[in-house]
């Protein structure tokens, strides 16, 4: 089993659990517990033939901060199941009931939706072992990726921004890398707060229209088909939308799509993480020094999280909205404000902001 002969790091944080499993034939996966001290994990599962122990061990830290920054009362947590999320609906299902049932002890692990799984997916989860969060409306739950709960966190943080004269928001040019559950939300919140959303792109291809795209009429041409086809706009190369001048870029589909070899083409003033790790660290340090700058991860999407907490005691999506507001407003304005006289990168404030809460918490704890 190739995760078994995997490495990650490792400090006083965690992880606390890396948990390899077979839940079925054919079919491996990971588990990765980074740290409790705040409360119980909570974390998506990733599905995707290539996924691995070191990445989900990084997005496990990952949830760690970004839920103690969100200020909720739980650690982080991560799982990757290495299978194709392509599969038809029975065999997902299968697959998805004996993961459930192959992790179901792990009780201080409370598993999300994430890239390729869904809310339906956390819906076979709750069957098996009554414990998941982003279920279905049906069963309860607040259903974070077609409500868009990442998404709109990721237009509040650029609102921030804005209020804070770093970006001025009506007008400004926004491409989006990733035209899925959190950019075509994102880039739906952001055009109704003024902004213009220039270039999208998916799997398979790239929009652009210089004068703006009419989102609305995107997201239903994105229902039917690639964004490549769309009418309002010019299809241009994938990769290429990276480059495209603009304020604002976010990045929001998989981890380490910017890198040292192609951060130099970014011409963004500002980045709004909306995937987790789509930057190297080599590459934010790159694009700081060059001043341009790069909202965390784990601040700018944190209202999937926030939204998934919410539900997990039980509040409803106004309220979990509401929450994402305030809390994502009040992380953001105090990373601007740790971040101001430039000392410090935005990146290194949110850890520091991060380890604050989880060393007070820490304290609090039984130790061996």
């Amino acid at each position: 089993m190739a995760m078994v002969s995997a490495s990650w790091d490792e400090d006083e944080l965690g992880p606390a659990k890396v948990v390899f499993l077979r839940p079925c034939p054919g079919v491996d996966a990971v588990v990765v517990i980074d740290n409790v001290a705040l409360g119980p994990a909570i974390g998506g599962v990733r599905m995707r033939p290539d996924v691995g122990a070191g990445e989900v061990a990084r997005l496990a830290r990952a949830m760690t901060f970004k839920n103690a920054l969100a200020g909720l009362p739980h650690g982080g947590g991560k799982a990757g199941i290495a299978a194709a999320p392509g599969v038809g609906p029975a065999e997902h299902e299968r697959v998805m009931r004996a993961f459930a049932q192959a992790m179901g002890q792990l009780r201080d692990y409370v598993p999300g939706p994430d890239m390729g799984t869904s809310e339906t997916s956390m819906g076979y989860v709750y069957d098996e072992i009554g414990r998941a969060v982003g279920l279905p409306a049906v069963l309860g739950g607040i259903p974070l990726d077609e409500l868009g709960a990442t998404g709109f966190g990721v237009a509040v943080c650029a609102q921030v921004l804005s209020e804070a004269k770093v970006i001025e928001l009506a007008g400004a040019r926004v491409v989006v890398q990733g035209f899925g559950a959190v950019g075509s939300h994102a880039a739906r919140a952001l055009a109704e707060r003024g902004a213009c959303v220039v270039a999208v792109s998916d799997s398979r291809g790239a929009t652009w229209n210089p004068d703006g795209l009419d989102v609305a009429a995107l997201l239903a041409h994105k229902a039917g088909g690639p964004v490549a086809g769309f009418a309002g706009g010019t299809s241009v190369p994938r990769d290429d939308i990276l480059g495209m001048d603009c304020e604002i870029l976010v990045p929001a589909a998989q981890p380490d799509v910017v890198t040292v070899a192609n951060a130099g083409k970014v011409s963004a003033r500002v980045i709004l993480e909306g995937a987790n790790i789509p930057i190297t660290a080599q590459a934010e340090a790159e694009l700081g020094a060059r001043g341009v700058l790069c909202v965390p991860d784990v601040v700018a999407n944190a209202g999937g999280v926030i939204c998934a907490a919410a539900e997990y005691r039980g509040a409803g999506r106004v309220q979990a909205f509401a929450e994402i507001e305030e809390k994502i407003r009040d992380t953001t304005g105090e990373l601007l404000e740790r971040t101001r006289d430039g000392t410090v990168t935005p990146r290194a404030a949110a850890v520091q902001m991060a380890h604050q809460r989880l060393g007070r918490a820490a304290a609090l704890r039984r130790t061996f």
